[in-house]
């Protein structure tokens, strides 16, 4: 079965959470792979908000049941993103996403294809 999520993120709001809540907000939403990456751009909040929107993307296909911390958004050698999910989820689910952003939003898709789903239904 495959199961779509999608989240959109105003990269303002973005920005003013990581102005007011610092590293305290980063390091619960983010892995240290993923704040290197952002903060390494001339313009961070516009990364951390498109994988804000990413690893909420994910969450509504998966319906829950995973952190922040255990939704990696990386990238592969072309630089396309990729999702790393924890070990206990990577033989049940693979993820395919998107992420697009402009000055003012950050929009995130994923397709989740889900081994366990189709026992279930």
């Amino acid at each position: 079965m495959i199961l779509v999520g999608t989240d959109l993120v105003e990269t303002e709001r973005m920005r003013k959470a990581i102005e007011r809540w610092g590293e305290r907000f980063l390091f619960r939403a983010f892995t240290p792979e993923e704040r290197s990456y952002c903060q390494g751009k001339s313009r961070p909040h516009l990364h951390f908000a498109a994988r804000f929107a990413a690893k909420e993307a994910v969450l509504k296909a998966l319906g829950g049941g995973v952190g922040y911390l255990e939704i990696e958004v990386l990238n592969d050698s072309r630089g396309a993103p990729v999702i790393r999910l924890p070990q206990r989820l990577r033989s049940q689910f693979r993820v395919a996403i998107s992420l697009s952003h402009t000055r003012s939003y950050a929009l995130a898709f994923a397709l989740v294809e889900g081994k366990e789903l189709e026992k279930k239904h």
